[in-house]
Order: C-alpha cells, then structure tokens, then sequence
C-alpha cells in the first residue's frame, strides 16, 4: 500500500503557522487608541514641570514620561 504524494514525509505535527486571531483587527484598534490617549500631550504646567525635572534627571521628555507610564510614580 502506497501513500498519497500530499502525505510524503508528513509527521503529523503540528502546523507551523497559527491560525489567524479573530479578534486581532479589533485588539490592533483597541491598542492604538490606547497608545494615543496614553501619549496625549499633557497640560502646559505638567509639561513645564516634567521637562524640568527630566533635563535635571539627565534624561529626555520622552524618557521621562515612558518611565511614569511603566512604573505608575515619578522616578
């Protein structure tokens, strides 16, 4: 008995590739509108103070304000 040629050298694994998210387009958008509330371009006075206390940190803005939204504090 001969197998079929589509089943030449088949283990029976698992695929290789998953299978698509159904819910990722809806996952993708929900991100992105968090990334973007998340780095809304806060109040003058907030912006003024975190400059300041970054340039004296030795750090950036954006450094700055990356390390208030990992670690929920001022460092």
């Amino acid at each position: 008995m001969t197998a079929p040629l589509s089943l030449i050298g088949h283990n029976g694994g698992p695929p290789l590739e998953e299978p698509p998210d159904p819910d990722g387009a809806f996952r993708a958008y929900c991100w992105r509108k968090a990334h973007k509330r998340a780095w809304k371009t806060p109040g003058r006075e907030i912006a003024l103070r975190r400059l300041a206390r970054a340039e004296a940190l030795g750090m950036s803005y954006r450094e700055y304000t990356l390390e208030i939204m990992e670690r929920g504090r001022y460092p």
